[in-house]
């Protein structure tokens, strides 16, 4: 009965582990990575912020510049909901990047600065 019982354990503990071995493989290949991606909406999402801190940014630019960012995450996602991010998709990614881009750049040096706060 003991040696019954420890095999039945055994097998099970062994099909639990292969199950989430099985889950975490399904779920990197949903999810497929692009470090360059990744790291260029975080390097967008921090000079949309010292815009903001510095006041160079308006609270109409921030919330239009924080669109933009969201509609790629939204687009990425879109790319990456079959399991593959392709050749042509990511192409596209980093186009709107671009685009992304050269906006922060020309609204943090336009005229238009966030008034000061009135003490």
């Amino acid at each position: 009965f003991f040696m019954k019982t420890t095999i039945s354990l055994l097998l099970a503990s062994l099909a639990l582990i292969a199950r989430q071995a099985y889950a975490e493989k399904g779920a990197r290949q949903h999810r497929p990575r692009d470090p360059r991606v990744n790291q260029r909406q975080h390097n967008q999402q921090h000079r949309v912020k010292q815009g903001v801190r510095s006041g160079q940014l308006t609270k109409e630019e921030t919330r239009d510049l924080r669109s933009e960012q969201k509609a790629i995450r939204q687009e990425e996602r879109a790319y990456k909901a079959d399991g593959k991010l392709t050749k042509e998709e990511r192409k596209d990614l980093h186009q709107d990047m671009n685009d992304l881009s050269k906006d922060i750049y020309q609204e943090k040096h336009d005229a238009d600065v966030r008034p000061k706060a009135v003490k």
